[in-house]
């Protein structure tokens, strides 16, 4: 194997460096986080660091990089104090890469690529059209993490969309069913396939699967 230590690392050409750090801790979430302004402009992104935090109460959380240059993202949660989650769904790929240029904040992703707003009654907030799964959260704090100068964005979820058919009767979603991406990297968008399911593991009992 070839082995790369820190002074290693600090030696490689920026654009090397940044690849190979994002894709070796492995895959990552792909989700299209949506927003809108106080100006009632519409803002989508690509975010690869979604992390579920709690089921009870229902949390996740993400990183938003140094807000040393414009973030709308942050600013328009920050201003209105919810967005949306979205899946990102094979056919989506190509749109949900380009939400990730750097456009004015007077300029909606939506009008940039085929991705299209999508509204629920009684939230203002747009959802991304197509996408198998969607959450409505609602920000509720955040951590500066000052080893990178990133912020850790809490969020509680206040309401989940998806597909009726990849709910099984104990209510896990089976993403695959509905080609769910996932990130490698930060341009490597992958297909993830169900390779088996277990049993809540116990200690001292043989591990069990669902299906076998």
């Amino acid at each position: 194997m070839i082995a790369f230590a820190t002074e290693d690392l600090e030696k490689l050409e920026k654009v090397e460096r940044l690849n190979l750090i994002n894709s070796c801790t492995g895959y990552k979430s792909a989700n299209l986080l949506a927003t809108i302004s106080k100006e009632g402009i519409t803002n989508v992104a690509v975010f690869s660091s979604i992390t579920h935090l709690g089921s009870s109460p229902a949390m996740l959380g993400f990183i938003v990089r140094p807000t040393t240059v414009p973030r709308d993202t942050y600013k328009n949660i920050k201003e209105t104090g919810y967005f949306t989650v979205n899946h990102i769904a094979e056919s989506m790929i190509a749109d949900a890469h380009h939400s990730s240029a750097n456009y004015d904040d007077s300029v909606s992703e939506f009008d940039k690529t085929n991705l299209e707003a999508e509204f629920k009654e009684g939230i203002p907030t747009p959802f991304v059209k197509g996408s198998p799964v969607q959450l409505h959260c609602k920000y509720l704090n955040e951590y500066y993490i000052e080893e990178n100068n990133t912020i850790h964005i809490i969020a509680a979820i206040e309401k989940v969309y998806f597909d009726e058919d990849l709910k099984h009767k104990d209510g896990w979603l089976q993403l695959d069913k509905a080609k769910v991406i996932a990130l490698n990297g930060l341009d490597g968008y992958c297909l993830p396939q169900l390779v088996d399911r277990f049993e809540y593991a116990r200690k001292d009992t043989p591990t069990k699967s669902f299906y076998k």
